[in-house]
Parts: C-alpha cells; sequence; structure tokens
C-alpha cells in the first residue's frame, strides 16, 4: 500500500475527514479513510463511478489498493490544476454547469454531492471536469441537497456579480477561499436583481435565512432543514441551470481584440509564426507556457506539437475568446488561464499552500518553454521591471525561452515611452544591447533573427546551467 509522508500528501488535502489526496512518483493516489467506506463501497456496488466516468463528470480512477485501515485510488493525472479566480466569465459558467449536472444524475441515480465548491472543478481534455471522488455520498430521501448553499456562495453569487460588475467580481475567491458571504452578494446586487425569481429564491431569501438562523441559531429546530422530495430539487437544479446557461457579460477591455488592431502585416506575422513553430520543432517542446498569449493565436499554431500548453493572459475577454476556441475546435491540449504577470495569484488558505500560487505550479509542472510574445516592453515599461528581474523569473520556468524584443523605434514601444513624460530618460536603458547584456545572465542565445518588416527581433533562449 502506498504510504503518506508528510513531503508527498497534497498541501490542499486536509478538510475532509473521507481521505486525502497524495501525490508521488509523478502519480496523483486518494486515500479513502474507513469513515468512507461505506459510501465508497454502495458507489462501487452500483457501478456508479464507471457511469460518471462516461459521461465525463468525474475525473477517472482505478483502485490500486485496500485493507481495513485504507482504500486507495490512482486518479487520472491532470496536467495543470487551474482555480476559479484564474478562469474567464465562460469557464465559471461552465464550471457551474457542470457541478449542477453532476449533482442531478447523482441525485437521479440514488446519489448527492455533500460538497459544491468551485475548487473541486478544474479544466482537463478542454472541458471542466470534477475532480473530488469523495464529495458523493448516499442520498437520503427528503433530505435537501446538502452542498446548495455552498454552491450558490461559489458558483451563482460570483457569476451574478460579475454580470453587473464585471470580470473582476471572478477573482473574489482569492480572497473568500470558503465562498462569498451570501448577505454581502445581495447588498452588492442592483435594486432590480431581486425582481429575478431565481435571484430572489436563490441568493435573497438564503441570505434572509441565513441572517436570521445566525442572529437565532438556539431557537432554531433539526438544524434548520426542512424535508423537500427529489422532484423539488431536480426542478431547483433544472432552473439554476437554465438561468446560469443564459448568463452574459458585456465588458470591454483592453486587449480582447489585440490582433486585430496589431502592427504587423500578414507576411511579418506569417513569419513571426514560421519562426516559432520552427524553434519549438527544433528544441522538441512538449509542455508550453505562452504569457500573454491573448485569444491562444500563437499556442494553436503549436497544437500538433505540444501535450499541454498553458495560454495566459490578463484580459479575461481575450482568454474567454480562447476558451470558445478550444470548445469549438475540441482542443484537448489547451488550457486557457486569466493572471496577470505583474500580480499573479499568490498561494491561499493554510500556510499560503492549501491553494498554491500560479508561479509554484509553472515550476512544478517543469515546462518545456515559455513563450513571451509582444510582452517584453509591457513587463519593462508599463511595470518599470528591470531585465535582469524578468530573466531571473523566465529563468526559473522552463528550460527554453522563446522572447520578443521591440526595439525603441517600434510604434508601441514610443506609444509607452511618451507615456512617460519627464520620466523618459529614465528609460534610456531600454534597447536591444541591454537587453541582451542582462538576459545573458541567465540565458544563453541559441539563435535571433529580425521579424521582417519591422523593428522587433525574435530570440530563442537556453537557460544557463
Amino acid at each position: 500500500m502506498i504510504r503518506m509522508t508528510a513531503t508527498n500528501r497534497h498541501s490542499s488535502s486536509f478538510r475532509d475527514p473521507s481521505g486525502y489526496v497524495e501525490v508521488s512518483g509523478g502519480k496523483v493516489y486518494r486515500h479513502i479513510n474507513p469513515v468512507y467506506f461505506d459510501q465508497y463501497q454502495a458507489i462501487k456496488k452500483a457501478g456508479f463511478f464507471e457511469k460518471l466516468f462516461e459521461k465525463k463528470l468525474l475525473i477517472p480512477h482505478k483502485e490500486i489498493s485496500a485493507n481495513a485501515n485504507a482504500i486507495v485510488l490512482e486518479a487520472e493525472q491532470v496536467p495543470f490544476v487551474t482555480y476559479p479566480y484564474e478562469w474567464s466569465f465562460a469557464q465559471y459558467k461552465h464550471a457551474a454547469l457542470h457541478t449542477l449536472k453532476l449533482q442531478k444524475y447523482c441525485l437521479q441515480n440514488g446519489f448527492s454531492l455533500k460538497d459544491a465548491t468551485a475548487f473541486n472543478i478544474t479544466f482537463h481534455n478542454g472541458a471542466p471536469v470534477f475532480i473530488d471522488t469523495l464529495s458523493i455520498e448516499n442520498y437520503t430521501d427528503g433530505e435537501p441537497w446538502r452542498a446548495y448553499k455552498q454552491f450558490l456562495m461559489h458558483f451563482l453569487g460570483p457569476l451574478v456579480l460579475a454580470k453587473y460588475f464585471g470580470n473582476d467580481m471572478l477573482k473574489l475567491l482569492h480572497q473568500y477561499i470558503d465562498g462569498l458571504s451570501l448577505q454581502k452578494v445581495v447588498e452588492l446586487l442592483p435594486f432590480k436583481a431581486r425582481f429575478s425569481t431565481i435571484l430572489y429564491t436563490s441568493l435573497y431569501l438564503t441570505a434572509k435565512y441565513e441572517g436570521k438562523y445566525s442572529a437565532d441559531k438556539n431557537k432554531a429546530k433539526g438544524g434548520g432543514k426542512a424535508a423537500i422530495s427529489k422532484n423539488a430539487q431536480l426542478k431547483i437544479i433544472d432552473a439554476l441551470y437554465d438561468y446560469i446557461k443564459g448568463l452574459n457579460i458585456n465588458e470591454k477591455t483592453e486587449w480582447n481584440n489585440y490582433y486585430a488592431v496589431t502592427n504587423y502585416d500578414k507576411a511579418a506575422f506569417d513569419h513571426k509564426k514560421e519562426l516559432v513553430k520552427s524553434w519549438v520543432d527544433k528544441i522538441k517542446a512538449d509542455k508550453i507556457i505562452d504569457h500573454g498569449g491573448n485569444d491562444g493565436t500563437f499556442s494553436r499554431v503549436l497544437t500538433a506539437k505540444a501535450s499541454l500548453i498553458l495560454t495566459t493572459d490578463i484580459d479575461a475577454n481575450a482568454i474567454n475568446q480562447n476558451y470558445t476556441q478550444v470548445l469549438k475546435n475540441k482542443e484537448q491540449n489547451i488550457i486557457p488561464v486569466v493572471c496577470d504577470l505583474m500580480n499573479p495569484p499568490a498561494g491561499i488558505g493554510f500556510n499560503n499552500k492549501e491553494r498554491q500560487s500560479l508561479k509554484d505550479r509553472l515550476i512544478s509542472s517543469q515546462f518545456d518553454v515559455s513563450l513571451a510574445l509582444a510582452l517584453i516592453h509591457h513587463i519593462s515599461l508599463t511595470g518599470n521591471v528591470p531585465f535582469l528581474m524578468s530573466a531571473e523569473y523566465f529563468a526559473q520556468l522552463s528550460k527554453y525561452l522563446i522572447i520578443e524584443f521591440p526595439d525603441r523605434d517600434d510604434s508601441w514601444v514610443s506609444f509607452l515611452l511618451d507615456s512617460k513624460r519627464e520620466f523618459r530618460g529614465h528609460f534610456d536603458y531600454y534597447n536591444l544591447e541591454n537587453f541582451e547584456k542582462d538576459y545573458k545572465e541567465y540565458f544563453s542565445i541559441v539563435e535571433k533573427t529580425v521579424i521582417q518588416g519591422t523593428s522587433r527581433t525574435l530570440y530563442l533562449f537556453e537557460r544557463n546551467q
């Protein structure tokens, strides 16, 4: 049997008494404690796990050992786990719909979800998937959905706030790891929101009950739970599903149409694509990070060459477009991630490791190459980050780096320098010579080429040993 040690138990796996997750030898194991044996055996005997795998509702697993102390499962490997505050609106919405789909299917087969946190969902093979096997329990007739309020706090609340106030509302779980207070949600929503039947019953009434129960909990009987039939629960789930499916967001962002206003002509654009493709092929890269990848245009040049491409961008609408293309093209190896490179998601939760920082996850995933196309001038001139500091950052993430340097007479660079006004002279260091000198502290130049028809140079760097 696999034995847990302090070094391989996953830092996020401690809340559920039913078991825990361990990562060892590059594999993911789920240890089931005796308290969950009966539930697990009931689900297994009913053949329900296989049904969930077939419908792609739950991450697949296989049982590898069992004794009186523990049952050990080996779970299918998810190449990279993303968190709710790294999703675009469509990703978040589809994660919510997936959770409702799973709960409905569970109810129809005599089971239920005891947990509906958004952290139980990640994106794998181009779609959302539920990854917490031990969140499924036997359904008791008449018992309300135990995780209903949690679903509202983790999914409906953030999505509705995003509908009214923009994409940034989807980042709130980075601050509120246990979900948003429903009382706070309804306080923030505009008055007209209460005229929505689904919002009034799901958010306003639940928040009202939550406040009343909290203030007078000693008078509550039976834990405040009332019996509710399975059919009634299915109707609630269907109503939530239809409402969330119809949610949209209308927010203009700076970079969501970046390639429509780029200063590349077609020949330069094609030249850059061919360079990137040939260099990735040359170094035989299998796992790629595309920093500032916008809608994934350059990631898609490489889909036939890589098993995993993580495309990050600060612009949530650009990531939304990328995710839409992933669905349309049925791409299984691109994972779009909302990320501000100047302020990437930090570790949160207990010991700041319950949900790992994006940087820690990138480093542990051991990517082969990082792409930083049309990015360094924003890092250096908008973010004021010295070349040495950005070089040090990229050197931590991958062995190779493909980076594009726009020189001072590039139109975007000229615009950014002009915006510095009286401090423009401070940025005289921004030139090709200084860029190469500082980056050589961490990298060696393998190849460099001027992109035809532009003032931009593309570099293939290899990290110094």
